[in-house]
């Protein structure tokens, strides 16, 4: 793909006039023909040259091709001798070819001898890529098949015309017409030609007959002992059809296309076969006179395919008509109308047989199931019969081949007896009528359905999604569903989907329960993952008595599918492979059967999810470790032959209960077989299948699952070895898989929908495709696109997590992206794992690339990058890794072209390069990194270019139909937008991937956002990119754009639509991010400004803020050096929680106890300095965490909820068990949280969702952190109280009018449990306790009567079993132990056996309770433990129930490799699945509960019924209490010490008047977004008066003068008294006169003064000379103070003019309150004056002064402050131009920069700073003058306020 656009040596014209240009890649010359389309996804070798395509240019809709390369042409077919064995005939038919995007030399295919490109220009044949063939099938599917020609440039020497290269022009739209002409000038001129008026079949026909015999061992013979004949009539003939005949045993006579067959009849030859072939059958007179006679004579049966059945129905005296565009492609369904299947066929045809024109005695015999058109007849009486489609397939599926059987069985009774000569064929599958008895439809009324309970690794978010379409296919169906599922935060357990939801664990005890209440009479296992099919598989034996049938796939075969050893009997029974292997239940067992299999092996746990307890073994005692884990976690294990380094590819197979069956979607592995599929990035559809690949595991996909007899959906995968066709299949999933919500998403066939309507015994064919609305859903999705999955991993969570990718999965949520090329995919995949990725780039890395690449991890996808950029080949990362030379063949596209783009910037850049990179999929983001420029400015240079992304649709059929989805993409690969854009929606941003600490829940409150926006009737567009999902389901938003949530494409997206808004709130973190940059490009942001955001992110502001508004705080400071950070906390007391600024591996926050380990830890930290400061806050112990969701309106509290963590403040909120209503807060508590929650939302005047963390000890509160947006509690309290928050957020938000504090109506004695779901057995090494970072994936919530009732149900839901008998404890600090004891006490009284380590055996042992000693882990130099004492023996052996192990809080912290025997048990107990509680207050409140010995029997407060609407309660408690503790605005005003004072001087400034200043200065802010205009100072006048030109001051003052509610005079120094001779004395005493204060601007250094000494009202000193500025001084800091949070430890660098530029005086006077480093550069002759240096230098604030600007200084900078050279003030002129352009800041200069510093400039400017940097988001100065209205506003104030 190296050629640029520029180079179009192609044109594609259509008889229309329309055209578009591209590349060719065939043979070098012209051609014309009929323009057709094909959907098919594979086999673009059979396609060309199938003669049916003869004359014809072909239009590939898959936009990738070549990829698999071309087999050999020598190669001759091992039955047919002289015919080639890979194609359909000797030569290619098509007249030329046209697709998207053309893979070059650079196939993968074992078979493959050249490309596709060479073996067309050997055959002469053209072809062109690089076109939009979307926009092209669109134009056939309106317009109808048409003529159209491939063009080739004239002459070389010609450029493109440049209105051409952006790809298409219609040239009925250009205004002349010698435009017309102007591209035709450069093309060749060819004449139209329509191959349907010339005879085709005569040019492909066979010239003299030739006989074909079959392998002599496999002949049949007639009676008479000759061997069985067929005449076959070549119309056309694809080689496969002879291969079809021949291979059944039959000699084959191929007789040219007007030959007199008749006359051989029944003495020659048994059968006639008439094939398929091109053009227009009504052209075949003489072949049809032939058939009519054979017809008459009825000697022998007649079989013909596509033209032959054209031709035999025209021979019966039948018509047939010209389609529209035709059918062609692999996936169209054919309903046969005697037995009602629906089968999958292969097409392509342009003609039809008209159905109503048949003659009386023949019948339909196949219907196309989407247009109604004929595929088939056969005679009532005779055996004659033909279809339309291709049985023979080639390219396609194989479903129909069996009609070959059916053709020469009636053969066979034909020649045994006469009578079968009137007959009708006779086909296999039974009648409608049989099979309609067989499968009846079920009927039920109630459904209850099985979730998956709290989200964990290898089953998260994708069951949300697939458990959700399955209701909602239910309810369409009018059938009343019940869903047990603990996992409150998914919308599956909100209003809206189920009619009724318990909250209740998913296990066998409690279903069989919710049953005996509910009586419902079906069930669905299929939805809730594993979990689910567990219980399924429990209770199968009770289903029937309990009057419940299970919908779907039989339990049976769920438990086939699940044991490995039925599984592969059950394979083995048709014929299919398994990997070798065998099942093992003890170790010993497993060592013996390892012998017959050989080593290396993979060892899995049966009935486990996701993996777990499995990995490979190379030698035995490898084998041992895994053994002894895998038997923790299962009675069995599996020992099969590894595949490592064979391809892993997987289908999505549904079928129905009539045994209809389809494959939706294939997914190939980018990672070869050996790595968890969860773990793979995944492909779809696959890129390095062959048609023959594809359909052979296609075709096994389809055996095995009717084999099996599942009813819905499941996924099979197989290994493919990559030098042969030998593959095995590695398992089949009977349920709703992970990789069926990705297919789902990957094709828009919503399976999981589909699969619940087939469990009610609805057949295929009767469900609608809800996407197109006009085809059936039994049919295979054609995709026009590419999609790439790739997994998240948050393994940096974690302490001593392996992070090696291996058979069980670590990733905890995955994304997708979608693109017309691979590479447009994979790069916007890779940007949506991590905001910080740009795409397919080195990465400095912390690995060795060697290592990485042969030991995967999650950065394998960088070392590959890496490598490349090192030189490695192709050649070499294929040997080292195995992942296919295609897919890295495309890589080290993408790693060259970032070399040539290194070697521009946005000067040189061309417009087809531009265009060429954002078609490989770069971000602007990266390409402003290549060109050492910043995103905004390449954004402008790119739409400056007309370079935009187009929308294109996901519609599941390749455009061949009209679609009305609203699912989307963008693509610059695509020259036209499939949509209008005139909804003007609001955006909502979803969440992105999952990951800790950011969830389901995020996408529970998209999805609720989106739809209350929808019941009000606005229109809505969801913009997300996690396949698991709810929000991108296509029926939730009017506009679903799968697409990056990124400053760039949300941009896009937003101009594009012209959106009235976008809502950023509910995404968590993620559109948080862009929330500022969005911000400044005047994108509108709904609800809370990103200013206030950011105030409440950025911790120095927030610090301030809450000083302001009297909210306690954590005591905290960030500090530079380890000497500070001992003393500050030897001031404030351990602990203390130390953050890096940055977080190192491993050193990310910590909780600090001694000053010896904070020296440890900080050692551990690098570096502490100013660039890496750490961020030291005092912990407070023994203190209550709680939690506060609240939704404010301009800033009011509307609604809130208190939730209280059951641990101690210290465990982060996300792993922390919450209880709502709070049982245990003191009622002054809440008090105060209400009143400083209240205060917070009216100081960032919130609007919309806001969550604040407190912590409380004695009734103090204090505040750690504060969350303008939704939090992850917000699904949690508004299920528990019953009131939606985000509903009332979103109202907010919206500006619709809503209920505050809507009445809450809970029952009385009732409690919620929100507990987390952690996934701690599938990381191994990970360490599972809690603290301070998140480590829980999911979580779970039940309710009871009480918080202990609740809690028990809760922890079962995450899957802890209660205790039986035997209890082990373990505790560290004395303190814990002491707060124990009384629960240990109450478990002796229950009657547990309780064992102990050391030190707690003692402790309980003197408090008079038995207890067992148990040993923790043996010394280095003792013996061997005895068993009895050996806590490992105990935990292996299963024999503990329950461990309790609480750390003491360790006193420092030890490097990474020493593992402390706590964590080596702790570790075991969660390898062998012994339960773990690892915190004193849960240990205390499980022991409380077990005490209590609940019934757990179902109760009101357990599930939530959607009929009803709550009634209402008031809740008048909470009305607002007045502010009180903070400033009003009149109180500050009146602190004022500048009332009536002049401002001449920065020198009059204190650091706390500064404070003061701009604390009015935020308020003034606040006020003016609120109001626009406050009225502090009406009826007050100023008078301005500027003697020198001013735009920003004398701009900035009138208007903060009339935002304050008062008047200005303007006075300009032209038309003023002062022409006349006045003096400034004069001037000031007369405007004293008129006006309350005076603005002065004068070129004299004493005007200020002057002016002070003569005037009776207040001077504002705008400007003397170049002495000072002040405003502009104080304006500077306060920027500084918004931009980075504070002044202090911040490095300023000013250059430019420092000897003129005032405002630099004056800040460096200003600054002199601060702690910050100076550094100055300027040219010899303009350095800063002596005094100002002096003064710096006393305060030993000056690093150096230079005369050059060096990269070393700019890589120090915070602040870069610019001026410029002021041409007023230099005497001469001739220095002025020597020094006017001495410093030019470009990108190039801000290329060492740091990532968070400003550049600011007082303005005007000249040319210091270059226009390009205007759109780096460090470039502050524009910004600067919006500060500068509210510092002017807050020091009018302060003067003038009365």
């Amino acid at each position: 793909m190296a050629h640029s656009t520029s180079d179009s040596d192609m044109a594609l014209e259509l008889q229309d006039g329309y055209v578009c240009f591209g590349q060719s890649f065939g043979a070098e010359k012209s051609i014309a023909g009929e323009l057709v389309f094909q959907t098919g996804m594979v086999g673009y070798p059979e396609s060309i040259t199938d003669p049916s395509y003869r004359g014809q240019i072909l239009v590939i809709t898959f936009p990738l091709v070549g990829n698999y390369g071309v087999p050999s042409r020598d190669e001759m077919d091992s039955l047919l001798k002289d015919l080639p064995a890979y194609f359909e005939a000797n030569e290619i038919h098509i007249a030329g070819l046209v697709v998207a995007a053309y893979s070059g030399e650079e196939y993968s295919h074992h078979l493959a001898t050249s490309s596709l490109g060479s073996w067309l220009k050997e055959q002469g044949v053209p072809a062109i890529t690089g076109v939009d063939t979307r926009a092209l099938t669109k134009r056939i599917r309106e317009e109808g098949s048409m003529l159209g020609r491939l063009l080739k440039r004239s002459s070389t020497t010609t450029p493109a015309p440049t209105s051409v290269t952006n790809g298409t022009v219609k040239p009925e739209t250009l205004t002349t017409s010698h435009a017309q002409k102007d591209w035709k000038n450069d093309f060749q001129e060819i004449a139209w030609e329509d191959p349907n008026k010339k005879n085709l079949v005569a040019e492909v026909s066979i010239k003299e007959p030739k006989i074909y015999y079959p392998d002599p061992a496999s002949a049949l013979k007639h009676p008479s002992g000759r061997p069985l004949r067929v005449i076959c009539v070549d119309v056309g003939l694809k080689y496969n059809q002879l291969r079809c005949l021949v291979r059944r045993g039959v000699e084959v006579q191929v007789v040219p296309w007007d030959y007199d067959f008749p006359q051989l009849a029944g003495k020659e030859y048994d059968g006639l076969f008439i094939s398929n072939g091109p053009g227009d059958p009504a052209m075949m007179d003489a072949t049809v006179k032939y058939i009519k006679t054979a017809m008459n004579e009825a000697r022998t049966p007649i079989f013909g395919i596509c033209l032959g059945h054209q031709l035999l129905a025209r021979a019966a005296g039948a018509d047939t008509v010209k389609m529209k565009f035709g059918n062609r492609g692999h996936n169209i369904p054919c309903t046969n109308m005697i037995s009602g299947r629906c089968h999958i066929t292969s097409q392509n045809h342009g003609y039809a047989v008209e159905a109503k024109t048949l003659p009386h005695g023949w019948e339909e015999l196949f219907v196309n199931a989407n247009d109604g058109s004929n595929e088939g007849i056969r005679h009532t009486r005779r055996p004659f019969f033909s279809v339309q489609f291709h049985p023979e397939h080639t390219p396609g599926p194989r479903d129909t081949e069996y009609l070959f059987d059916v053709f020469i069985n009636t053969i066979k009774q034909a020649v045994d007896s006469a009578d079968a000569l009137s007959q009708p064929v006779a086909f296999p599958g039974g009648t409608l009528e049989e099979n309609k008895r067989l499968a009846p439809r079920v009927t039920v009324q109630k459904v209850l359905v099985l979730g998956s309970g709290g989200l964990s690794i290898g089953q998260a978010g994708e069951f949300d999604y697939s458990g959700s379409q399955a209701i909602k296919a239910l309810r369409e169906e009018g059938i009343y569903t019940v869903l047990i599922n603990p996992n409150i935060a998914t919308i599956q357990t909100s209003k809206g989907l189920a009619d009724k939801v318990y909250f209740l664990p998913v296990t066998a005890d409690f279903v069989r329960k919710v049953i005996l209440k509910e009586r419902p009479d079906g069930i669905y296992v299929t939805f809730g993952g594993q979990t689910a099919l567990q219980v399924g598989i429990q209770l199968k034996d009770e289903f029937e008595e309990l009057g419940v049938k299970v919908l779907g796939t039989p339990i049976e075969t769920i438990i086939t599918t699940e044991d490995r050893e039925l599984f592969a009997r059950s394979m083995e029974s048709i014929g299919e492979k398994c990997a070798k292997s065998a099942s093992a239940s003890s170790v010993d067992e497993a060592m013996r059967v390892v012998k017959d299999i050989g080593f290396p092996v993979i060892v899995r746990a049966a009935y486990a999810l996701g993996g777990l307890g499995s990995g490979f073994a190379e030698d035995e005692r490898q084998l041992l470790d895994l053994c002894n884990k895998a038997f923790a976690a299962s009675p069995q294990v599996l020992i099969e032959r590894s595949m490592k380094g064979w391809k892993e590819i997987e289908y999505e197979v549904v079928r129905d209960a009539r045994d209809n069956c389809i494959t939706v979607c294939n997914m190939e592995n980018f990672d070869p077989l050996g790595i968890h599929t969860g773990d793979s990035i995944v492909v779809a559809p696959s890129q390095t299948l062959s048609d023959e690949d594809y359909n052979m595991l296609r075709t096994t996909a389809v055996n095995v699952i009717r084999h099996l007899g599942v009813v819905g959906e499941c996924n099979i995968q197989y290994a493919l070895n990559p030098f042969s066709r030998e593959y095995c299949i590695i398992e089949v999933n009977a349920r709703l898989s992970r990789s069926s919500a990705l297919a789902s998403k990957a094709t828009g066939y919503p399976l999981a929908f589909v699969a619940a309507k087939l469990g009610l015994g609805i057949p295929l064919n009767e469900v609608s495709n809800s996407v197109t609305r006009v085809t059936c859903a039994c049919f295979e999705p054609s995709l026009d696109y590419v999609v790439v999955k790739i997994p998240r991993w948050d393994l940096k969570k974690f302490l001593r997590v392996s992070t090696l990718l291996g058979s069980s999965m670590k990733s905890v949520g995955e994304v997708m992206s979608i693109g017309r090329t691979f590479e447009e995919a994979i790069q916007k995949a890779i940007r949506a794992i991590d905001s910080h990725n740009l795409g397919f780039n080195e990465t400095a890395a912390l690995m060795k690339i060697d290592e990485e690449l042969q030991t995967p991890s999650d950065q394998r996808l960088f070392a590959i990058a890496n490598a490349m950029k090192s030189g490695y080949s192709v050649e070499k990362i294929w040997e080292m890794t195995k992942i296919d030379k295609w897919f890295l063949s495309r890589l080290k596209g993408l790693s060259d072209f970032e070399k040539l783009m290194s070697t521009y910037n946005t000067a040189s850049i061309t417009k087809p390069l531009i265009k060429r990179a954002k078609q490989l999929g770069y971000a602007d983001r990266q390409l402003a990194k290549f060109w050492g420029s910043n995103e905004l400015a390449v954004r402008r240079t790119r739409v400056d270019a007309g370079i935009h992304p187009v929308v294109k649709q996901i519609d599941t059929v390749a455009a061949e139909f009209p679609a009305v989805t609203n699912y989307l993409y963008l693509t610059y690969n695509g020259t036209e937008h499939d949509i209008t854009f005139n909804d003007r929606g609001v955006m909502v941003l979803g969440s992105g991937v999952y990951r800790i600490g950011s969830s389901v829940e995020f996408d529970w409150c998209s999805v609720r956002a989106i739809r209350t926006l929808r019941e009000q009737g606005f229109k809505t567009v969801m913009v997300n990119y996690n396949p698991e999902t709810v929000s991108t389901d296509y029926d939730e938003a009017d506009r679903l754009y799968f697409e990056n949530i990124s400053l760039e494409t949300v941009l896009d997206i937003y101009t594009m639509e012209n959106s009235s808004g976008v809502i950023i709130s509910m995404g968590g973190q993620t559109p948080n991010n862009i929330a500022l940059p969005l911000h400044r490009m005047n994108v509108k942001i709904l609800g809370t400004s990103p200013e206030m955001i950011d105030t409440a992110e950025n911790r120095y502001k927030f610090s301030r803020m809450l000083d302001r508004i009297a909210v306690d705080q954590p005591a905290w400071k960030e500090l530079t050096s380890i000497e500070e950070a001992t003393e500050f906390c030897n001031k404030v007391s351990y602990p203390v929680l130390v953050r890096p600024s940055y977080v190192l591996s491993g050193a990310a926050m910590n909780t600090v106890y001694s000053q010896a380990d904070l020296a440890n830890y900080l050692k551990q930290a690098a570096d502490v300095s100013r660039d890496h400061p750490v961020v030291i806050t005092k912990y407070i112990e023994n203190a209550k965490e709680i939690e506060m969701d609240a939704v404010a309106r301009n800033g009011t509290m509307i609604g809130h909820f208190i939730s209280e963590h059951v641990e101690n403040a210290g465990v982060h909120s996300g792993d922390a068990t919450l209880i709502l209503p709070p049982q245990d807060l003191d009622p002054e508590t809440v008090r105060r949280i209400e009143d400083a929650t209240r205060k917070i939302g009216n100081a960032l005047n919130v609007t919309g969702p806001y969550n604040i963390q407190f912590i409380a000890k004695d009734n103090e509160i204090k505040v750690i952190e504060c969350n303008v947006r939704a939090s992850r509690s917000f699904p949690f309290v508004s299920k528990v109280m019953g009131v939606d928050l985000i509903e009332m957020a979103t109202k907010a938000m919206a500006g619709l009018p809503l209920a505050e504090y809507p009445p809450v109506t809970i029952p009385a004695d009732y409690v919620g449990v929100k507990v987390p779901q952690f996934s701690f057995s599938r990381l191994s090494g990970a360490d599972p306790v809690l603290g301070v970072e998140m480590a829980s994936t999911g979580e779970v919530a039940c309710f009871g009567r009480t918080k202990y009732e609740a809690y028990i149900k809760a922890l079962i839901s995450t899957g802890f079993k209660l205790p039986r008998k035997n209890i082990l404890l373990s505790i560290g600090s004395f303190k814990d132990k002491l707060e124990m004891l009384p629960s240990i006490q109450s478990l002796h009284k229950m009657g547990y056996n309780l064992f102990a380590t050391a030190g707690t055996a003692d402790y309980i042992q003197e408090h008079g309770i038995p207890v067992k000693f148990l040993e923790v882990l043996p010394g280095e130099d003792q013996d061997e433990q005895k068993p009895e004492y050996s806590l490992t023996q105990h935990l292996s052996n299963n024999l503990i129930d329950l461990y309790i192990n609480l750390p003491s809080s360790n006193r420092f912290r030890r490097p990474a490799n020493y593992m402390s025997r706590g964590y080596r048990t702790r570790r075991m107990a969660v390898d062998y699945q012994t339960p773990l509680v690892t915190n004193v207050k849960n240990a205390k409140l499980l022991i409380e509960a077990l005490a209590r010995h609940y019934d757990l029997e179902i109760s009101k407060v357990d599930f939530q019924e959607f009929v009803s609407s709550a009634d209402s309660r008031g809740q008048s408690a909470l009305q607002l209490s007045a502010l009180h503790g903070s400033l009003s605005m009149p109180q500050l005003l009146a602190r004022s010490p500048f009332k009536r004072k002049h401002i001449i001087s920065v020198n009059q400034f204190t650091r706390a008047d500064l404070h003061l200043l701009f604390t009015i200065a935020q308020e003034m802010r606040l006020g003016a977004q609120r109001q626009g205009c406050l009225d502090i100072l009406k009826g007050k006048v100023l008078c301005t008066i500027f003697f020198e030109p001013s735009t920003r001051t004398s701009a900035s003052f009138d208007a903060a003068m009339k935002r304050l509610g008062g008047q200005v005079v303007v006075i300009n120094e032209t038309v003023s008294s002062i022409q006349k001779g006045e003096t400034i004395a004069d001037t000031i005493r007369t405007l004293g006169c008129y006006g309350d204060a005076i603005v002065l601007r004068h070129p004299s250094e004493q005007s200020a003064d002057i002016a002070a000494k003569f005037s009776d009202v207040p001077i504002i000193n705008a400007g003397n000379g170049s002495r000072e500025h002040p405003t502009q001084a104080i304006l500077d800091v306060f920027t500084i103070r918004e931009e980075l949070g504070t002044v202090n430890g911040l490095t300023v660098t000013f250059v430019g003019d420092l000897k003129y530029g005032r405002t630099v005086h004056s800040l460096c006077e200003l600054l002199k309150h601060y702690d910050v480093t100076i550094q100055l550069v300027s040219p010899e002759s303009l350095s800063i004056p002596d005094a100002v240096l002096s003064s710096l230098r006393s305060r030993q604030q000056l690093s150096f002064v230079s005369t050059e600007l060096t990269p070393e200084i700019i890589a120090n900078t915070d602040v870069l402050y610019c001026t410029r050279v002021q041409k007023e003030r230099f005497p001469d002129l001739a220095h002025f131009e020597r020094v006017k352009d001495a410093y030019v800041i470009d990108n190039k200069v801000m290329k060492s920069a740091k990532a968070n510093m400003i550049i600011m400039h007082p303005l005007p400017r000249n040319n210091e700073i270059h226009e390009e940097l205007d759109f780096d988001p460090r470039a502050a100065y524009f910004r600067q003058m919006r500060y500068g209205l509210y510092t002017r506003m807050a020091l009018l104030a302060m003067v003038m306020a009365p």
